[in-house]
């Protein structure tokens, strides 16, 4: 092994010099060569950006990947540059089981049949969710990553290498203004009491001394601007930085809509087919989808109970034969505009206040509006009912 005890000797020499400078700096008993307010700024800037892309870097990951367990398998996986075996997601898992399931019971039952569909429907929803993952991953989590682990260390150690230039520069300040003190009071001394005896003058000493000194300023204020500089042009490039995140982000949010758009689309899909399976066996509590007005997934009408009543109950209820309770009204206060579906419901604007009450007969998820003279059925979800 080839150790050079010289250069560890000077080296060590450096870090202990530094050492001092710096503690003496926190004490208050050396000067700090300040950067300029654009450079603080910029520093701020970096520092705020790398801690705030750390963060969303990890919730994204844990939102993407829930069990800790699998991400830890991962990142094992990448640390040895292996690639990761395919894993099925959970709902791809869950429609395996309803398949096999479905086998056991037999194809041909309603049980059967119906786990066969739902259980396709999962794995469709499975598929799309590893195709999200797979997006995600690589069009938002792979860019943070690369500047985490790429141009912020490279920012790090631009920096770290100028607050060394930054201590060596002070400590050529001290030792200069230590030299000028020290060549002043020798010429003081001197003029008062002259020593010919010297064969090489003390001024002469000191003098040669303060022009090293000042020899190492130069030097060390000519590296420290050239770092200075490089280090900025670093911190100028966070700018960049922000407009591909900035990117990243947009196609990340395009990568979810289509994900939950295509969940939808399944999910609606599977209810039709639930709901034209069989005419004389219905699941309880089931929406006929097909009787459903076509509305916007943003409209909160489209998210009604599952469990409303089909329309034919509907028709059994005559709203012009209905009376209110001698006690049980109570008063409401809308919570989204609703339209009415059919002439025995009754339409509702956001923050009005209406009277509603319930009768026997009627789900639990609808109750009995009045507003003046209009009288219809009006679903428990639009409400907020006081006291």
């Amino acid at each position: 092994m080839d150790f050079n005890v010289r250069k560890f000797a000077t080296d060590a020499g450096i870090f202990f010099s530094r050492a001092v400078q710096f503690t003496e700096e926190k004490l208050g008993q050396a000067e700090k060569t300040e950067l300029d307010a654009h450079f603080e700024n910029l520093l701020s800037r970096a520092d705020c950006t790398k801690n705030w892309t750390e963060k969303i870097y990890r919730q994204t990951e844990v939102v993407l990947q829930p069990n800790p367990g699998a991400r830890i398998e991962e990142f094992l996986y990448e640390k040895l540059d292996r690639k990761v075996p395919p894993r099925p997601t959970n709902g791809e898992i869950l429609g395996q089981f309803m398949l096999e399931a479905a086998k056991e019971f037999g194809a041909e039952t309603p049980y059967g049949s119906t786990l066969i569909k739902v259980g396709d429907c999962q794995r469709r929803l499975g598929g799309a969710e590893r195709e999200f993952l797979q997006t995600s991953s690589i069009s938002f989590l792979t860019p943070l990553r690369n500047f985490l682990e790429g141009d912020w260390r490279t920012i790090s150690r631009e920096r770290k290498l100028l607050e060394n230039l930054r201590l060596d520069l002070d400590a050529c300040k001290a030792r200069l203004k230590k030299a000028k003190a020290a060549e002043t009071k020798a010429a003081c001394e001197g003029e008062a009491v002259p020593d010919f005896q010297e064969t090489r003058p003390r001024n002469y000493v000191l003098s040669a001394s303060a022009s090293a000194a000042e020899h190492e300023l130069r030097v060390a204020q000519t590296e420290f601007d050239r770092q200075a500089e490089v280090t900025r042009l670093l911190l100028e490039g966070i700018s960049s930085t922000h407009v591909n995140h900035l990117r990243c982000l947009c196609e990340f949010v395009e990568a979810q809509a289509m994900y939950y758009s295509q969940c939808h689309k399944y999910m609606l899909e599977l209810q039709r087919e639930l709901g034209s399976c069989s005419g004389d066996i219905r699941c309880p509590g089931s929406l006929d989808v097909n009787c459903l007005p076509d509305r916007s997934p943003t409209d909160p009408s489209a998210f009604l109970p599952l469990n409303s009543s089909s329309p034919l109950e509907r028709d059994a209820l005559q709203i012009e034969e209905v009376q209110p309770p001698a006690s049980g009204t109570r008063k409401a206060k809308v919570l989204y505009d609703y339209d009415a579906a059919d002439s025995i419901e009754l339409s509702l604007r956001a923050d009005e206040l209406i009277t509603v009450y319930t009768v026997p007969g009627i789900d639990s998820d609808w109750l009995i509006g009045e507003r003046g003279n209009q009288k219809g059925r009006v679903p428990v979800t639009y409400l907020e009912l006081l006291s």
